[in-house]
């Protein structure tokens, strides 16, 4: 690929921008030696500022997404694209969340530039199974394994039964629940029809992919090959 067009689809600038970046001699190879022409260059080979490419197409990221960022690049809060270096949210292909996260949820949030990859995990039929852990308001009725994990529960203005959930009791007002789909605010609107509140949740994993133990809330990382295969059951 031709150099600029390189650095422009990875959101170092736009072409005009980029091309005064290769004048001004910022553009080099890894002997520190700048480019002088926008020839095809190999992306290993290429530093900007003295730093590596980001990775190019296609990019899986995982993201310990903490409370209060929002998962739109149109909300004028904070959102996922601000723990993010800034090109990211100008890369082509764009950046998405692969199945958004509300505001107030938190854990693991994967990241791709790659549409195909981001249907094959959203889709019911992938096993990508999600994992939550939930804090309640008020301690469990005890009946809620069974609601959850009939298949027939419906939701409020929903006409579609749920799919059988996971559920797991860590405590009195503490749960673990899998998800085998992903519906509008789906594990607080399951826990409200069962008259409970829920205070606090985090998203855990995905498949058999957890979210790793080092990412800081805000933090990110390249996911590898192995992680991905992970996603569905590999």
């Amino acid at each position: 690929m031709k150099l600029v067009k390189l650095l422009a689809n990875l959101g170092y600038g736009s072409r005009k921008e980029v091309d005064k970046l290769l004048r001004s001699g910022a553009v080099t190879n890894a002997a520190d030696v700048p480019y002088k022409h926008k020839d095809d260059a190999e992306p290993d080979d290429v530093r900007v500022a003295g730093e590596p490419l980001d990775p190019i197409f296609p990019l899986v990221i995982v993201l310990n997404k903490p409370e209060g960022f929002t998962c739109s690049t149109e909300d004028p809060d904070e959102t996922i694209y601000d723990l993010l270096p800034p090109r990211f949210s100008k890369r082509n292909p764009g950046l998405n969340p692969v199945g958004r996260l509300d505001k107030d949820t938190t854990g693991m949030l994967l990241m791709t530039d790659d549409g195909k990859f981001l249907h094959q995990v959203i889709h019911p039929k992938s096993a990508c199974l999600k994992v939550y852990h939930v804090w309640l308001d008020r301690p469990l009725n005890g009946n809620e394994a069974e609601i959850f994990g009939s298949g027939e529960m419906m939701l409020e203005s929903e006409t579609k039964p749920l799919l059988p959930a996971g559920f797991e009791v860590i405590g009195e007002k503490e749960v673990l629940v899998t998800l085998h789909e992903g519906r509008y605010h789906q594990v607080r609107r399951m826990f409200a029809a069962v008259g409970n509140h829920v205070l606090s949740l985090k998203r855990i994993s995905i498949g058999n992919f957890k979210l790793p133990e080092e990412l800081e809330e805000g933090e990110w990382r390249e996911v590898t090959e192995a992680e991905i295969a992970m996603l569905f059951g590999r």
